[in-house]
């Protein structure tokens, strides 16, 4: 069929150049890559929106008439317009189709070609929804850190826009799953409701979208696409911060769908109360549903996924480079995924089985390696141990002033060793707010100023944390 659709379109090309100058030719026409002949639709590739509307102003007669001429009257032509080339992004448009009267041998007119009317909405035979199927909740691996933000996709994936959680804010740092979430949902969707239009796309390529619409004068049918859409899913919406006029359409597009019972998806790298440069009409949306947090997998969560990934490529891996794996890679997914890569290629090159001494090189060259990590759970397990008060009570409402006081010295000290936001503090712990967060590490700043027995205990307590 490919084969067979090259040939077709070389017969075009050859007709074309004979009509046009050779540099018109190459700049309009070389570039152009035939894709599919079927059903009297031929789809044909072009770089770009403006390409495609170039075109279509300047050589729309030409194209038609020579695909009547050398493929068939009646014949449709099929645009795929390349959006973003790094993901092979693409929508498709149809070709303008006017009337064509060609004579038969006897020079009678004959009857006009019925064709499709420009202002008839043509649907593509199928919609691509952008997901990618390999991301599921099969291989999505549920822990602590994720327990609430997976429920929940999955809540909307079985019944869209029939829970509680429209919009489903999931914010975190990167690399703890959020993109494979929306993937998730996206699939867990279009598999119980093939009918339906699921759509995923990051934030970067919607703002190239409406900026394009902007100068093609075609905003209306940007806006008219998008309220269209049953499942929208949009990844790292932070990325519209200051720019008040894709948010403003956004805003438009997000009360039609919202009010029409339609389903909003949308992840960023902090909550909603923690966005700068966001209007907060539409800040006050992000939080009509349900917003929650992904945090970094736990070393069990990432030791099920390492084990995972190792069944899935096939490997042969001991438990106890596992183990190291897991307890020294703790930022992100990603870094577990690529270091399984690396250990792989280096068995596979240097003819030599994977070993603790090949996962320690491999890991000092290839990612950003600290074996002694502070973490979250390792401040709260040396804090409640040094002030003898148990977890339960840190994360308790209780004002006792030792419970206060140990709760408020973790917090200064995930501030200080970590890169999570207030929020994501308060959340870890007890689910206080940002304020009050705040209000524990100025305390804590303040006493450190004052009270020398109070220091001590601090510096004896980070020696424990870092060692």
């Amino acid at each position: 069929m490919k084969k067979n659709c090259q040939i077709l379109w070389n017969n075009c090309l050859e007709v074309i150049r004979d009509n046009i100058p050779e540099m018109a030719f190459n700049t309009w026409f070389a570039p152009i890559v035939p894709l599919n002949y079927k059903d009297r639709v031929l789809t044909i590739q072009v770089p770009s929106q403006f390409f495609y509307e170039y075109l279509e102003d300047k050589y729309l007669d030409l194209i038609q008439q020579t695909l009547y001429r050398e493929i068939g009257e009646g014949t449709i032509l099929n645009y795929r317009i390349l959006v973003e080339t790094e993901s092979n992004t693409a929508v498709e448009m149809r070709g303008e189709v006017k009337p064509y009267t060609p004579s038969d041998k006897r020079g009678e007119k004959k009857p006009p070609v019925k064709v499709p009317s420009p202002f008839d909405r043509v649907e593509p035979a199928q919609f691509d929804s952008q997901i990618n199927s390999k991301y599921t909740f099969t291989n999505f691996f549920e822990g602590s850190s994720n327990r609430l933000a997976r429920t929940a996709a999955e809540a909307v994936a079985m019944n869209p826009a029939k829970t509680a959680f429209n919009p489903l804010f999931i914010h975190g740092p990167s690399g703890v799953g959020k993109t494979h979430l929306c993937h998730a949902i996206g699939s867990g969707v279009l598999d119980r409701y093939p009918d339906k239009k699921v759509l995923y796309l990051s934030a970067h390529l919607f703002k190239v979208q409406y900026t394009d619409a902007r100068r093609f004068n075609t905003i209306n049918d940007f806006i008219n696409f998008y309220q269209s859409i049953d499942v929208l899913i949009i990844d790292d919406i932070q990325e519209l911060s200051g720019l008040e006029k894709t948010q403003n359409t956004f805003f438009h597009i997000f009360n039609h769908l919202h009010q029409n019972n339609k389903q909003l998806v949308m992840t960023a790298d902090c909550a909603p109360m923690d966005m700068q440069g966001v209007e907060e009409r539409l800040l006050t949306r992000f939080r009509w549903g349900l917003s929650t947090l992904l945090e970094r997998p736990d070393k069990e969560l990432r030791k099920k996924i390492l084990q995972n990934k190792v069944l899935s490529d096939g490997l042969s891996i001991p438990e106890n480079v596992i183990e190291y794996i897991a307890e020294n890679v703790t930022e992100n997914v990603r870094d577990l995924e690529g270091i399984v890569v690396s250990l792989m290629a280096h068995s596979i090159i240097n003819n030599r089985d994977i070993d603790l001494s090949l996962a320690r090189r491999v890991m000092e060259q290839s990612i950003r390696f600290e074996q002694k990590r502070v973490t979250v759970d390792k401040i709260q397990n040396t804090v409640s141990e040094y002030y003898n008060v148990k977890k339960e009570l840190i994360q308790s409402p209780s004002r006792k002033r030792e419970i206060v006081q140990a709760r408020q010295v973790i917090m200064y000290f995930i501030k200080k060793h970590t890169e999570l936001s207030l929020s994501q503090i308060g959340s870890r712990v007890g689910n206080r707010n940002h304020a009050t967060v705040l209000h524990a590490c100025n305390t804590v700043k303040n006493y450190l100023d004052v009270d020398k027995g109070f220091r001590s205990d601090l510096e004896e307590i980070e020696r424990l944390i870092t060692s």
